[in-house]
């Protein structure tokens, strides 16, 4: 009788030995799992941050409106140039810089 309970206690020692061994592996393995998580969570954060510094600085309206006259040659807007619409008058037609270039 006492063979048969050392061989089961045996078994029941080993049985727990393997759980113990595999619930550390898996500990490990969680723990490499959060620490890639977390570095990829600070990797994301620096580029958020590179990102709405990108965006404050190109959204400038001085940026726009520089590039706007260097690139598309657009002047800013004058009285001169403004024409008023109303409802019960034909509008007169005024002429732009660029059609008395043309002609």
């Amino acid at each position: 009788m006492s063979g048969k309970l050392n061989v089961l206690l045996t078994a029941l020692l080993v049985g727990c030995g393997l759980s113990l061994v595999n619930a550390q592996y898996q500990a490990r393995q969680l723990f490499f799992e959060l620490e890639r998580s977390q570095s990829q969570a600070r990797q994301l954060d620096i580029e958020w941050a590179q990102l709405q510094l990108d965006q404050s600085t190109l959204g400038k309206h001085a940026r726009i409106e520089e590039i706007a006259r260097r690139d598309l040659n657009m002047i800013p807007l004058t009285a001169t140039r403004t024409q008023y619409l109303s409802p019960d008058a034909s509008p007169s037609p005024s002429p732009t810089p660029a059609a008395e270039a043309a002609q």
